[in-house]
């Protein structure tokens, strides 16, 4: 009997997936649990809208992360820090602290997982760093810092 889960269930697959199931494993556990429902021609037509709109969505989602990639990628990110002993900064700039500056200077909200720094940053001067949203959607900003 083919039916469609609604849950993730170990050992029969992912919530979405259509399965092919012994039928009194269906119809006196999966349909009483809650965990499946039967493979009919408005299950079917569920699933399939069920995909489309995830489809559409990560679509929306990948064209407004080029889109955010694009406008920040090669800008300047300017960050203040305290001066510390011998000239260096106090403690060290953080993926937070950029985080902070792009949505206060360009107005988008970033999570701080995404900036990859690449090296820690402890002293004054300009550095790359990369920018990471989806898979192969990448830019490249420089984070300058300066006395504060």
């Amino acid at each position: 009997m083919k039916v469609i889960l609604t849950k993730d269930l170990k050992g029969s697959g992912k919530s979405g997936d259509l399965v092919n199931v012994k039928d009194g494993y269906a119809k006196n556990f999966l349909f009483p649990k809650g965990f499946a429902k039967p493979a009919d021609k408005s299950g079917l037509s569920e699933l399939k809208s069920k995909n489309e709109a995830i489809l559409f969505r990560s679509k929306k989602y990948e064209e407004e992360a080029k889109e955010i990639a694009k406008k920040l990628d090669g800008q300047v990110v300017a960050i203040e820090a305290k001066v510390g002993e011998n000239g260096k900064i106090f403690g060290s700039v953080t993926n937070k602290e950029i985080a902070a500056r792009i949505k206060e200077d360009f107005g988008i909200s970033l999570d701080k997982r995404k900036i990859d720094l690449g090296e820690e940053i402890k002293a004054f001067g300009t550095y790359v760093c990369e920018l990471k949203f989806l898979k192969g959607i990448k830019a490249k900003i420089r984070v300058q810092v300066l006395e504060g």
